[in-house]
């Protein structure tokens, strides 16, 4: 296992965080997503791993609302490790540290749009009573997935999200 630190980010890491991500993610454009919350006027739980004095890991929870709700749920992502240091727990200890952080600030459930295979590993179930944002792709209903943080009964609505989350395109459509 890797030795490496969980801390919140600042805005001297979007950099570092851009060149994580474009490693990562070739294919994908999540770095104007990645500076839009980090470095915008949303909240966010922003935390980033590093080893070394280097961030390796990132990942962002967003406070989102549920409709018809005066209950907080977060979207977690995007999540990124640096390839290199793939299956060394540290996406695990991300998604970690950002549940204590969100269940801290009153979060009670958390939702993901992501491989299931994995998230499943940190305890996220399928079929969330909450409703994306934008209707999901039908080969993308799997990846819709949630957690609750605490012992309540799981939370129903249609998920509402800031600005940066605002893009039908992140959503499949």
């Amino acid at each position: 296992m890797s030795d490496f630190d969980i801390r919140s980010t600042n805005p001297a890491d979007i950099e570092a965080l851009e060149t994580l991500y474009l490693a990562a993610f070739p294919e994908e454009d999540l770095v104007s997503l990645v500076r839009e919350l980090v470095g915008g006027p949303t909240p966010v739980i922003s935390l980033a791993a590093a080893k070394d004095g280097q961030i390796v890991g990132h990942v962002v929870f967003t406070p989102c609302g549920v409709s018809g709700s005066d209950e907080k749920a977060s979207l977690l992502g995007p999540l990124c490790v640096t390839p290199m240091l793939h299956k060394q727990v540290i996406g695990s200890a991300l998604i970690k540290a950002g549940m204590e952080e969100a269940h801290k600030s009153g979060t009670r459930q958390v939702l993901v749009l992501g491989d299931p295979a994995y998230y499943a590993r940190s305890g996220f179930k399928p079929s969330a009573a909450i409703e994306a944002p934008y209707p999901l792709p039908e080969e993308w209903l799997a990846a819709w997935q949630w957690q609750m943080l605490d012992d309540g009964e799981p939370l129903t609505g249609q998920l509402v999200v800031p600005g940066p989350w605002q893009s039908a395109a992140l959503w499949g459509e």
